[in-house]
C-alpha cells in the first residue's frame, strides 16, 4: 500500500511523514482495503491492556516497591518501566507504617511518569487515607507522627489545630480538607472503572451506583479540597471504603448484589483491598469479586502477590521460587 493512501483516507495514525510520487495514482479501493490492513496492524500491534492491581500498604516501601517491581511497573531505581501498562493500587497506603510520606511522594511521580509514557498509575482512596484528612490517628505510628514534623510549613498557633496533641498537630497541618496533602489525596480516585474492571477500597454497593460514581469521585474531591463538608455517602460501614458486603465471604445474596451492581456499571469483575485474605489473592462469587489485600505490609507479614488482568484473563502473579 502506497503510503500516500493511509494519510489521505486515515490521517497519520503512524506520526511518520510520508511524501507521495506526483504521479501516485489512488484507487477507492485499494486505499480503503490499505487502510483497513494498517488499522488492523495497528490494533493487533497495540493489544489488550495489561493491567496490575495490588492491595493495601500501609506504609511499608519495601513492600510498595517489591509489589511494582514483580508487576513491571518500576526499575532498580523506582522509575516508571512499564510503558502502556495501567497499575491500579487500591488505597490504604497511610497508617500503621513509617514510610508513609516516601510512599506518597513516590505514587505521584509514578502518577506523572506513567501518563508521560503512554500508561497510567492510579492509586485510589481507601478508608486510612480519609480517616487522616478528618482527623482520626489511631493507627499513625511515632514515625508516621515525626516524619510530617517538616512535611509542611504551618503556624503551631493555627486554631484549626488546636484540639490535636502537640506532636499530631504538624500531620494534620499536612492532611486537614484544603491542606497541602489533603489537595494531593484530591486527585485521586474512591471509585475507577477501566475497561471491564471496577476498582475500589472496600466495595461499590446499590445506593453507591444509585448516588452515582462520577458525584462520589467529585464530592469527595471538593471535601478534600475544603470546599464543602465530608460527604454523607462516605459515612458510615457501608461507604465504599468500608463496606465488607463482598470480602469477607460473601453469601449468595451478597454475590447477587454484586451481580446486580457490575450489570449496572456494565463490568465484569470488581477488585478490592481493605480485608486481609490469609491465603493470598483470592476470588469470590464465581470470579465477579476479586480480593487482593493479602496483608502486603511488615505490619501484617502477608505474601508478596498483585493481580494481573489481561483481557478475559485474571491470574494472580507471585515471585518466581528461588532455585537452589
Amino acid at each position: 500500500m502506497p503510503p500516500s493512501f493511509l494519510t489521505s483516507v486515515c490521517g497519520n495514525p503512524t506520526g511518520i511523514t510520508m511524501t507521495p510520487p506526483a504521479s501516485e495514482a489512488r484507487p477507492p479501493l485499494r486505499t480503503a482495503i490499505g487502510c483497513l490492513a494498517v488499522l488492523l496492524v495497528l490494533s493487533a500491534c497495540a493489544g489488550p491492556t495489561r493491567i496490575i492491581a495490588f492491595g493495601d500498604v500501609h506504609g511499608d516501601l519495601a513492600a510498595t516497591r517489591a509489589a511494582l517491581r514483580l508487576a513491571g511497573a518500576i526499575d532498580e531505581e523506582d522509575h516508571w518501566v512499564g510503558r502502556r501498562l495501567v497499575v491500579v493500587q487500591t488505597g490504604d497506603q497511610l497508617d500503621r507504617g513509617n514510610d508513609e510520606r516516601a510512599i506518597l511522594d513516590l505514587f505521584d511521580r509514578l502518577r506523572d511518569e506513567a501518563a508521560a509514557a503512554g500508561g497510567a498509575f492510579h492509586p485510589l482512596l481507601g478508608n486510612h487515607e480519609l480517616m487522616n484528612v478528618r482527623g482520626d490517628l489511631r493507627y499513625v505510628t511515632e514515625s508516621g507522627f515525626s516524619d510530617f514534623g517538616d512535611a509542611v510549613d504551618f503556624d503551631p498557633e493555627d486554631p484549626a489545630l488546636a484540639s490535636f496533641e502537640p506532636r499530631a498537630r504538624s500531620r494534620m497541618a499536612a492532611f486537614l480538607p484544603g491542606r497541602p496533602y489533603a489537595l494531593r489525596l484530591a486527585r485521586r480516585d474512591v471509585i475507577l472503572k477501566v475497561e471491564d474492571n471496577v476498582f475500589v477500597h472496600g466495595g461499590v454497593l446499590p445506593v453507591h451506583v444509585a448516588h452515582g460514581v462520577d458525584r462520589i469521585n467529585g464530592e469527595t474531591r471538593a471535601w478534600l479540597r475544603g470546599e464543602v463538608g465530608r460527604p454523607a455517602v462516605l459515612q458510615g460501614s457501608e461507604s465504599p471504603q468500608w463496606t465488607r458486603l463482598y470480602s469477607s465471604e460473601p453469601d449468595s445474596l451478597a454475590c447477587a448484589t454484586l451481580g446486580q451492581v457490575l450489570e449496572s456499571m456494565d463490568a465484569k469483575r470488581m477488585i478490592m483491598g481493605h480485608t486481609v485474605q490469609d491465603g493470598g489473592i483470592r476470588s469470590a462469587c464465581d470470579g465477579l469479586a476479586w480480593l487482593i489485600d493479602v496483608g502486603l505490609s511488615e505490619r501484617y507479614g502477608g505474601p508478596l502477590e498483585v493481580l494481573e488482568i489481561v483481557g478475559d484473563s485474571v491470574r494472580v502473579m507471585k515471585p518466581e521460587p528461588v532455585r537452589r
